[in-house]
């Protein structure tokens, strides 16, 4: 079982703290990774974007000039996509991008990212988030503390004075354990937990 020492706001040792294996310490798994990231931003996509065919642009009522005689090419409209104008042949159109993933492997692709973290010693616990109110000087004195700048930090439940207090710092964002995800995990060179937090993942994914 790894074990990881537990910080208070200032940055100073007060203990240590064991994490169990089936959730911190378990292999890389780096296709599941893959797959979750994959997923992940397929699923952010709008897939709002829309282009018009032939029939549903503006004009294009009668045929431009008669079949035969005049020398030029037929045409049936001036709404083909060969003109300008004209409509857009296979456009995109509005559709869904979503991808699906069983539940056991999002959660185990969370417990990779997590014990990855771990592994590379960029898993920071904190006794407790103790702040009196959101105030943005006193977070960015905590990460200065901790030797953090691109933090994700993460509370076992809402906190208003955490997120309130970081949410204007550049490369800190603030979650949740229930809206962990392997995106976000990796994309901060450090996860910053609450040790109540590390005992609610733990209930959660072990």
């Amino acid at each position: 079982m790894p074990t990881v020492p537990v910080y208070n706001l200032n940055g100073e040792t007060v203990g240590d703290i064991t994490l169990t294996d089936d959730v911190f310490a378990v292999p890389m798994n780096a296709g599941l990774l893959h797959q979750s990231m994959v997923r992940h931003l397929a699923n952010q996509r709008l897939g709002t974007v829309s282009t018009k065919t032939r029939s549903e642009v503006s004009g294009g009522g009668r045929k431009p000039w008669r079949q035969k005689g005049t020398g030029r090419a037929r045409a049936g409209s001036t709404r083909s996509p060969l003109w300008r104008h004209g409509g857009i042949t296979f456009g995109p159109k509005p559709r869904k991008y979503t991808k699906g993933m069983p539940r056991k492997m999002r959660r185990l692709a969370v417990k990779v990212a997590l014990s990855e973290k771990v592994r590379q010693g960029d898993f920071t616990v904190v006794e407790n988030w103790d702040l009196p109110a959101p105030k943005t000087k006193e977070m960015a004195k905590v990460l200065s503390n901790l030797g953090a700048t691109k933090a994700l930090i993460v509370t076992a439940g809402p906190d208003e004075n955490v997120q309130r207090s970081a949410r204007n710092i550049p490369g800190v964002e603030t979650l949740e354990v229930a809206a962990l995800n392997v995106y976000d995990i990796l994309g901060h060179d450090r996860l910053i937990i609450a040790r109540d937090a590390v005992e609610r993942v733990e209930e959660v994914l072990g």
